[in-house]
């Protein structure tokens, strides 16, 4: 059944919080501002980055040669990524040959999740309902129910181990004649369970520690298969403090990667206006699908940083006047009338705001796009003075 707390916050208090909230908006304000500004640049600078990198991109046609007259250039290559480094989970006593072993941990837990909902009353109180509820679920690290609301779930949680999550990646991984730099390599993403063969000695000691501390039966605690090993009675019927330990390794693979050959080795290609950029992608690539994917991941980046940013200052400017429709929550559907109008504005304006700071900022590399963006803000000025005014007069007639 959930559980429910009712807290009840004075008109007063709620006054007071809201002028301590024009601080908390104009410092999101300003945030959203700088993120708008530093966006366009690192947008502009990154398109530009790639196209000088693609001018001087060249095929290396067999990686498994090394070429000396390659050396300093930025070069796309396909070749096979492969290790001969030996990764161990000290652990457990087992290891694999392979570029990366991975060891996830997860924990059958008590999981508290919270629902609030607000009413506004006569007088400018507000009320607030929080109903809490609870489920079993697998989480990848041990939840503290002992700062549960509802006292009928508080220290419901246990483990009966804990185990720490790893991931190892080898240190000499070839490409061909030539060896993947550490950013290189934590890019290849050809994952593969890990067979346990985990000592029985090894589980033994495990169930043994958990029967021991925990003052269970001698039941085994300890299951392993295929790449799992389950600590708890049942792996079909998880029980809260059960834990899964699941192993991955990243074996080898065809890869493809563009960067600036460094004697038998690479490092990040450095543009003029001092970007830098390598990537490894999985497969066979050629430059040219290659970089038309970075440069529509650097425009969707650009795109969701503008939404962001747009977002932010909007809540700023709502965080800076909200405390215009607290003063009437003594009459709340004033106060609504009123909060709906404020709304409107700081949106409005918000919008306007984000498209002049986009504008200003590309007229420093794209003038005419620029100048584009200051003729809509100030159509949307133009509209919301001139049309939006009447729409807000008659909201409050109603």
């Amino acid at each position: 059944m959930a559980y429910q707390e009712v807290t009840t916050t004075s008109y007063g208090k709620r006054v007071g919080n809201s002028f301590k909230g024009i601080g908390g908006g104009i410092l999101l304000f300003v945030v959203a501002t700088i993120l708008l500004w530093w966006n366009e640049g690192r947008a502009v600078k990154t398109d530009k980055m790639l196209n000088e990198a693609e001018k001087v991109c060249v095929d290396m046609e067999n990686p498994n040669k090394a070429d000396p007259a390659l050396d300093g250039e930025l070069v796309c290559a396909t070749a096979l990524a492969t290790t001969e480094d030996s990764l161990i989970d000290s652990r457990f006593g087992f290891g694999a040959t392979a570029i990366s072993l991975q060891r996830m941990v997860e924990y059958y837990q008590w999981v508290e999740h919270a629902e609030s909902k607000t009413e506004d009353k006569l007088g400018g109180k507000e009320v607030t309902t929080t109903t809490y509820t609870y489920t079993k679920e697998w989480v990848p690290y041990p939840v503290q129910s002992s700062e549960f609301k509802d006292p009928e779930y508080q220290n419901k949680n246990m483990v009966l181990t804990t185990v720490d999550s790893e991931e190892q990646w080898a240190e000499n991984v070839s490409f061909g004649a030539y060896k993947l730099n550490e950013s290189l390599i934590r890019g290849i993403s050809s994952r593969e369970p890990v067979q346990l063969a985990i000592d029985e000695s090894i589980l033994k000691s495990l169930n043994d520690g958990i029967s021991r501390v925990h003052r269970k039966d001698s039941l085994g605690y300890v299951h392993q298969s295929g790449n799992v090993l389950y600590i708890g009675r049942v792996p079909s019927s998880p029980e809260v403090g059960d834990v899964r330990v699941t192993w991955e390794k990243v074996v080898p693979a065809k890869v493809t990667i563009i960067s600036q050959v460094d004697g038998n080795s690479f490092k990040p290609f450095k543009a003029k206006n001092g970007k830098t950029f390598q990537t490894l992608v999985m497969g066979k690539k050629d430059a040219a699908e290659i970089f038309e994917s970075e440069h529509s991941a650097n425009k969707t980046l650009m795109w969701i940083l503008r939404i962001l940013g747009t977002i932010l200052a909007i809540a700023g400017l709502k965080g800076i006047f909200g405390f215009l429709e607290t003063l009437l929550k003594v009459v709340p559907f004033l106060a609504n009338i009123l909060g709906w109008g404020v709304g409107v504005v700081c949106t409005v304006v918000g919008i306007v705001w984000s498209l002049i700071v986009i504008a200003i900022a590309w007229l420093f590399y794209r003038p005419v796009l620029g100048i584009a963006l200051l003729v809509l803000a100030g159509a949307l000025i133009w509209f919301f003075a001139f049309k939006g005014k009447d729409k807000i007069v008659k909201k409050a007639e109603a």
